[in-house]
């Protein structure tokens, strides 16, 4: 393995896409603790030691920032504006036939997407910039400390701030497809590897510190257990073979070759966890709208929705947790895989599956595969996805258990993505790849 780094290393074009991807990571990370104009930074820390901030309606988004948001640092919005817009231009394909015309236009119509999202990260980082702005300057971001986080309140200031953030958004989207274009993996999910790696240490620091080394030493366990089986469940997949018939173009005979359709069981990735859980934020949040006044009585269903749908480790909250990640792991890839589509390409070509007619016979039996083959994947999504939940019971640590939910399947996830795009540039110049 230390020779395989050593030859990528002394590879001059690898290795000069190895290290400006490690300096964009290191710029991302400087810009995590780098306080926004008008932001008292004393009063930020001050307020994150007094209390425990990192539950609740912002985690998911703290999480994505690498604990920035909570700092209100210039990179406070983290890659999540990004990632909304994404999942809204891939989700308007189903909607608004234009969007799946230029997808279907091949790089220019793509290219002409990429720039929709583009504007769209922009748009959603202004909106997301003026909710956090404000939350900042009511006292609700940080709602355990009395200490103001942004002492002038003036429309300039406000004004700035907004339009720092927004920066920001737009700077670390930048980033993100430099990293893509010069240099190693996905550039975006690169990012977000390096905002959740980046809040591990701190995790595991106060395991040990709260529960002592044999609870800390448990996690690890569970953590290697855990790692095992979403490399498992990640490479693990089903192959469609596909036999495609010898035709004559000219005077050159092409096909008769043989290949396969590889159906992944879990083809949703992350998504349908992060969909979960930013559902089941909305009922919190349509609570905090909805508080009595000084005198009077809590609502009945607000009182509800406090007692059942805000703490991670209440059982209604686990079950409609996981149900909610079935329903959306069905949901999306239902939408990004398309069988009629697929078997019309095959059908264009001389392709078919052994055994099962062209046509609507294989759109069929291609629908069979996959919606069996979800289940496992589904439920695989959300047993770890409940993984920090049921820490939460158990030994009564924090919903950023770092072993589990988003966290981990994105870890996994961009790693193994990252090592074979490494490994495919080292196989292409020395015959041997970065794993044996």
């Amino acid at each position: 393995m230390l020779s395989a780094f050593g030859r990528a290393f002394r590879t001059p074009d690898l290795r000069r896409k190895l290290l400006f991807t490690l300096g964009i990571i290191t710029i991302f990370r400087l810009g995590a603790f780098i306080p926004s104009p008008g932001v008292n930074y004393q009063n930020v820390q001050q307020c994150l030691r007094n209390g425990e901030t990192q539950e609740g309606l912002y985690q998911l988004v703290n999480l994505f920032s690498g604990g920035a948001l909570l700092q209100v640092s210039v990179f406070a919005l983290g890659i999540m504006p990004y990632i909304t817009a994404s999942i809204i231009v891939q989700l308007l394909r189903v909607v608004i036939p234009r969007f799946q015309m230029l997808y279907e236009e091949g790089a220019s119509g793509q290219s002409k997407l990429t720039q929709y999202t583009r504007y769209l990260t922009i748009a959603l980082g202004l909106l997301n910039a003026t909710t956090l702005v404000s939350l900042a300057r009511s006292g609700q971001l940080l709602p355990g400390c009395a200490l103001p986080l942004i002492p002038d309140t003036s429309i300039i200031t406000t004004i700035l701030l907004i339009i720092t953030l927004t920066a920001g958004t737009g700077l670390i989207m930048w980033m993100g497809e430099l990293v893509t274009e010069k240099g190693v993996g996905n550039g975006m999910s690169l990012l977000i590897f390096t905002s959740i790696a980046a809040t591990f240490p701190l995790s595991l620091g106060a395991i040990w510190n709260s529960k002592g080394p044999g609870t800390f030493f448990t996690v690890l366990l569970i953590g290697l257990v855990t790692v095992a089986l979403v490399v498992f469940v990640e490479q693990s997949q089903r192959r469609i073979p596909v036999q495609y018939a010898k035709r004559m173009i000219g005077r050159r005979t092409v096909g008769g070759t043989s290949t396969y359709i590889p159906i992944k069981v879990n083809m949703a990735g992350v998504i349908p966890v992060i969909f979960a859980s930013s559902m089941l934020y909305l009922p919190g949040l349509i609570s905090q709208f909805n508080q009595p006044k000084a005198g009077e009585q809590l609502a009945p269903w607000v009182e509800w929705i406090n007692n059942n749908l805000t703490r991670g480790d209440h059982p209604i909250y686990m079950a409609l947790y996981f149900a909610m990640i079935v329903f959306f792991t069905y949901f999306y890839v239902a939408i990004t895989f398309n069988p009629e589509e697929v078997s019309d390409n095959m059908k264009k070509y001389g392709g078919f599956i052994p055994g099962i007619r062209a046509g609507k016979p294989t759109a069929d039996y291609l629908q069979y595969v996959l919606s069996r083959i979800t289940l496992p994947g589904a439920l695989y999504l959300g047993f770890v996805a409940l993984i920090p939940l049921v820490a939460l019971v158990l030994i009564n640590a924090n919903q950023n258990f770092p072993f589990g939910g988003t966290s981990i399947l994105i870890m996994v996830g961009v790693g193994l993505e990252t090592v074979k795009q490494i490994d495919a540039q080292l196989q292409q110049r020395h015959y041997e790849g970065l794993l044996r």
